[in-house]
Order: C-alpha cells, then structure tokens, then sequence
C-alpha cells in the first residue's frame, strides 16, 4: 500500500508528484504563450505606434475584443469552432492560441506606451547621427521603450500564467484540473488546493523577484 503523506490525510506520495506533472504543463503552456504573446504584441504596439489613426480603426478595435471577452469564452468558442474551419486542434494547441492572442493584445498596449516613453527628439537625434529607422527602433526606442515598460510586462506575463488555469475547461491536465480530479478523490479540498497554491506561489515569486532585481539594476 501507497504510504500517505500524513495520518490524517489520504492523499499519497504519488498525487503530489502528479500536481508536479501538472505544475510543469502550466509552466509549459504559459512559456509558450507568453512568448509567442510578446513577440506577436511589440509588432501589434508598433503597428498601433506607427500606424496612428488607421490603425486604431483597424487593429484596435479587434485587440479590444480579446482584451474585453472573458477568456474562459474565447478557449470555448475556439475550440469549439476551431473544427468547422479545418483546425483539428487539441486542448494544449488551442489554449496556447488564445492565451497567446490574449497576451499580445495586452502587450500591444504596453509596447506602445513604451516606444511613446521615448522623445521624438531623441528618435531625430538618432536620425541625425545617421541610424536607419530600423536601428533607431532597435538601438533607442527598445532599449529605451523596454526599460520604462519592463514591470508591466512581468505583471502581464504572471497574469498570464495565472490565467493559464482556464485551458482546464477544454480537458488539459494542468494544475488546477488536477487539484480539481485530487479533490474529487479524495474529499480533501483544503490540503489539496493549498498544495496547489504553494506551487503557483514557487512558479511566480521568484519570477516577480527576478524581475524586481533587473529592474533595480537598470535604474542604479
């Protein structure tokens, strides 16, 4: 027989080890989103940068959407209507499309404001000293840009990952399914969602310090 973790709880050695499986799909899913969300989202904020009016007509508004639908209606609307239109995708596959859609339409706001934190004085001077548009927008505004909006998109990138609990209503097995299939197993909701929320904490704290520790060293 499975030893347990305590006498007064049933919950085993192996279910904890389970919840780690399911802690190491979240962190997964979230990487994969907030990545391809972040790249996607600086090229949404630059076209909303650049492009002025016209853009805020076109891509503003259906960025607004994404950042306005619940998600949770977003994950079930994709994956249901993913099929109609030739996408046979499973639940992983589609909760990193719209988790990384979401992302990129919060980003997009946060790019844009920074490439705004950078003076168009300064953008001139780099003109001036003979840098291309491209580099002028990878040699100023980014670095620039980047630095200003740096907290904001850590703060975006832990929502995310929080956010990721969602994908659980398609069927994938990340951290909040499984505390859900442990609960249902062994009666045991309290303990279970505190193990549970132990590991959320152990994936973003040291994220949220990290990034506390390259922001201190960039404004010292």
């Amino acid at each position: 027989m499975e030893p347990t973790i305590s006498f007064f709880s049933g919950l085993q050695i192996s279910d904890i080890w389970y919840l780690m499986e399911a802690a190491w799909r979240t962190v997964l899913i979230s990487a994969l989103s907030i990545s391809i969300g972040t790249v996607l989202g600086v090229i949404f904020g630059w076209i909303l940068y650049e492009g002025r009016w016209a853009a805020a007509l076109t891509l503003g508004p259906l960025l607004d959407v994404f950042r306005s639908v619940p998600l949770i209606i977003q994950l079930v609307l994709f994956y249901n209507f993913a099929p109609i239109i030739g996408l046979n995708l499973d639940p992983f596959f589609s909760g990193v499309v719209i988790l990384a859609i979401y992302c990129a339409s919060l980003v997009a706001n946060v790019a844009r404001g920074g490439m705004e934190a950078v003076s168009r004085s300064m953008r001139r001077a780099a003109r001036s000293l003979g840098m291309s548009y491209w580099q002028d927008l990878r040699y100023v505004v980014l670095p620039i840009g980047g630095r200003a909006v740096f907290p904001s998109w850590v703060g975006v990138a832990l929502g995310v990952m929080k956010d990721s609990a969602l994908v659980s209503v398609l069927g994938y097995i990340e951290l909040l399914k499984a505390s859900q299939i442990l609960i249902t197993r062994t009666q045991e909701p309290l303990l279970v969602l505190t193990i549970a929320g132990a590991f959320y904490f152990a994936l973003s704290y040291p994220i949220s310090r990290y990034a506390a520790s390259i922001e201190k060293r960039w404004t010292s």
